[in-house]
């Protein structure tokens, strides 16, 4: 079972519906290539967090482990323009309000080890998003418990402890408007997961984007 961790955003209903963000599209990819997957997140406790919820079990996406939060809005993709179907200009990231994400639900240490205790059977573990340095240790803890394959997705701007010699760590992309590096990121942990040796795995994938690891 594949284990992703990272807040979902969802898409609103003048916007197409369903899944965005790299969580969740990565989740959704594993799906699609045949894994079992789980996502470690928060959402809102509204009904954009419902409609969530529901694009996940549609798309093959355990969410057992998201978790609801009544003080945060679910972050939602901005509403389509009539010049852009992403609501933006071309090339460019879809908007998501809030802008601010500081206002979005957050992910602490305490949500996600507890996550990680109740799905236990796990072997493979993306952060599909950069994390505090905090959740960051229970996440490489944890794999390194169960020995699990662990992908890492990082901001390297921010200051933090050196990822483990045996994670697959990847740059954060400035965005991702059209969900490739999403796509590649879920598949690889699809490959992986199905026991694939990684530089075996990273090349079954890697022609989608070009996208090579930081580190292997």
């Amino acid at each position: 079972m594949i284990v992703v961790v990272g807040n979902p955003i969802a898409r609103a209903p003048d916007s197409g519906g369903g899944l965005a963000g790299v969580p969740a599209e990565a989740a959704a990819a594993a799906a699609r290539a045949g894994a079992t997957v789980q996502l470690v997140g928060k959402a809102g406790e509204d009904r954009a967090g419902d409609d969530l919820m529901l694009a996940l079990a549609r798309a093959g996406v355990g969410h057992v482990a998201l978790l609801r939060d009544a003080a945060h809005a679910t972050p939602i993709v901005a509403a389509v323009d009539q010049d852009d179907e992403l609501g933006d200009a071309p090339g460019s990231a879809p908007s998501v309000i809030p802008a601010d994400p500081a206002e979005r639900p957050s992910l602490d240490a305490a949500d996600v080890e507890l996550a990680l205790r109740y799905l236990q059977d796990y072997t493979t573990v993306v952060i599909a998003e950069p994390q505090p340095n905090a959740v960051m240790t229970i996440v490489v803890d944890a794999a390194s418990f169960v020995g699990a394959a662990l992908l890492l997705v990082v901001d390297r701007a921010a200051d933090g402890s050196e990822p483990p010699a045996s994670a697959v760590v990847f740059e954060a992309p400035g965005s991702d408007p059209d969900g490739a590096f999403a796509t590649m990121l879920g598949e690889l942990a699809a490959a992986i997961d199905r026991g694939t040796p990684v530089g075996a795995a990273f090349r079954e994938v890697e022609g989608r984007l070009g996208l090579t690891p930081a580190r292997e």
